[in-house]
């Protein structure tokens, strides 16, 4: 199995042609060299990556990074995953992406929100799932102040990636959320909703 390295040196290699190339590949679920769910996690970021914006790829948290003055048995435990943070136009977005075929239900939501606990409370969420959001999911998030966690959808993310606008897209998500308190607004002009 490839390491998170080998993951990441792989999809630096990756400009515009082939992310596009490879987000096909992730929607035909064909992605025999990459572990399940991966090839999301690092194509999202990398798809920000191509913007300027910067990033931080797939990590964990261990025990040991979250406090050094306790003893514990086992200070390498993971107690967190984290699938990337993005920082960009002034935002700092810690990045959920789940490639799963049914539409999310509010499991991640509340998983991003006790992530967000934990952090600057300037830090938003940003959860990616290919499949969609259910209602519980989508009313969830709108009620998590204040932690504020926005959601896209696989044709928002195809949408922003052909038209290289996912900071752009980032920005007015960010923005209808603060105006209207909507963390789902599709950001896609009227005619590309229907297509």
């Amino acid at each position: 199995m490839p390491s998170a390295a080998d993951y990441q040196a792989r999809i630096e290699t990756y400009e515009r042609p082939e992310l596009l190339q490879f987000w096909q590949s992730i929607q035909d679920r064909d992605t025999p060299d990459w572990a399940p769910g991966k090839a999301f996690e690092y194509f999202i970021l990398r798809a920000f990556q191509l913007e300027g914006a910067d990033i931080t790829y797939p990590y964990g948290v261990q025990l040991s990074d979250m406090t050094s003055q306790y003893a514990f048995t086992d200070e390498n435990q993971t107690v967190e995953q984290i699938d990337g943070v993005v920082y960009c136009d002034g935002l700092t977005c810690l990045i959920e992406a789940k490639d799963q075929t049914e539409p999310l239900n509010v499991e991640p939501i509340a998983k991003m929100r006790n992530q967000l606990l934990r952090r600057h409370a300037s830090t938003i969420g940003v959860v990616f799932s290919r499949s969609g959001f259910t209602p519980p999911a989508s009313i969830l998030a709108q009620y998590l102040s204040p932690q504020m966690i926005l959601l896209w959808n696989g044709s928002e993310i195809t949408y922003a990636l052909e038209k290289s606008c996912m900071r752009q897209s980032l920005i007015r998500k960010y923005r209808v959320c603060i105006e209207k308190g909507k963390p789902d607004y599709d950001p896609r002009p009227e005619e590309a909703k229907t297509l």
